[in-house]
């Protein structure tokens, strides 16, 4: 950690799994500051009490700050002498995108343009924004949104020396167990004695934890180029496969306990972390893939002259033809990720 010794990170939406995924993992170590922008109160006052009662000793690193990334004049002070950004601030939730797509719009793709502006007047050495699967291909509000977020990132990165400042985005799935995935509502369900709902048992989808989230963020700001989007080489499972590990795990085995209750607003049936048209230029690194940045400008009269036909063989990268995990390949996973541990033996206190 010495990268990060003495200095300032910022997290946005930082009171969110991520955040505290994060912050799990810096709080302990020779960071200086971490500090938590947010827009809601209460999580933070919940997050100051916790850290403050199991980290006591180290709960000063920690600095909240109220305000809104819509807002661009409530991150300038709170951006003030910060060295490093994770941008996690976001309009996550597919169906409530659907309804409102022009708040996916204001938070996820304005929002991100007023934090890199800030960050760029600041002089911030290192920015990472946090992107989805969803955003290749996008077929719902959400992911247009942050299909839209990525094109700020890179255009960004294009106006501002990486001497100064480097702008990368990285690109994943599913985080199992993260607020409002899908993986609690099911314990919930089955601890109140019902089925568990399930959209539709052949879609697929990317799996990872949240500290596989965070070892993405890191390989990105430690090997990242301006403009750069990383991806992370995830498996996947279909949604069948998902309930059944978990029923298995919380003392059902019955397929009847699953309900099927039809595709939602805006899913899709696989989800796609790298796209055939990025494969061209994408380069493979062995467990990521990194996007580069395309460099060229506006004048194209050049490559109608000279042309480019060079191509990777690489193609696209989705749930359905990544490794494709069973069900007790699922439940190895889930069995490693501390919330499930915490809800097998009854400590809720997560």
């Amino acid at each position: 950690m010495s990268i990060f010794k003495n200095k300032t990170l910022m997290i946005t939406g930082g009171t969110g799994s991520f955040g505290n995924a994060v912050l799990n993992r810096f709080l302990t170590s020779d960071i200086g500051q971490i500090r938590i922008f947010s827009r809601d109160e209460k999580k933070q006052d919940d997050m100051r009490h916790m850290y403050q009662s199991q980290f006591p000793e180290y709960a000063d690193k920690i600095k909240f700050y109220i305000g809104d990334v819509r807002c661009v004049e409530s991150i300038r002070p709170a951006i003030y002498g910060v060295d490093y950004i994770f941008h996690a601030a976001a309009l996550k939730q597919v169906p409530s995108c659907e309804f409102f797509p022009v708040e996916a719009v204001k938070t996820n793709v304005l929002g991100t343009d007023n934090v890199l502006s800030a960050a760029i007047e600041a002089g911030v050495k290192n920015i990472i924004c946090l992107s989805t699967d969803k955003a290749a291909y996008p077929v719902n509000a959400m992911g247009t949104s942050k299909a839209m977020m990525e094109k700020v990132v890179v255009a960004k990165s294009r106006m501002v020396s990486p001497e100064k400042t480097k702008i990368c985005c990285t690109r994943y799935g599913n985080v199992m167990c993260s607020r409002g995935s899908v993986i609690p509502l099911w314990i919930d369900q089955l601890k109140a004695g019902k089925p568990i709902t399930v959209t539709e048992p052949s879609m697929t989808r990317f799996i990872m934890s949240l500290e596989e989230a965070v070892d993405l963020v890191m390989f990105a700001f430690e090997h990242g180029n301006n403009g750069d989007i990383f991806v992370q080489k995830a498996p996947a499972c279909t949604i069948e496969v998902l309930a059944k590990a978990v029923l298995e795990l919380f003392g059902g085995k019955n397929n009847s306990e699953i309900k099927t209750i039809g595709i939602r607003h805006g899913e899709k049936m696989y989800e796609t972390l790298l796209t055939n048209e990025e494969c061209a230029n994408a380069v493979d690194l062995g467990d990521f893939y990194r996007v580069p940045c395309d460099k060229r400008d506006l004048n194209y009269d050049k490559y109608f002259i000279h042309g480019d036909t060079q191509r990777n063989l690489l193609s696209e990268f989705n749930s359905n033809n990544t490794k494709l995990l069973g069900v007790n390949e699922v439940k190895e996973k889930l069995l490693a990720l501390e919330y499930i541990k915490n809800e097998l033996s009854g400590d809720n206190a997560v």
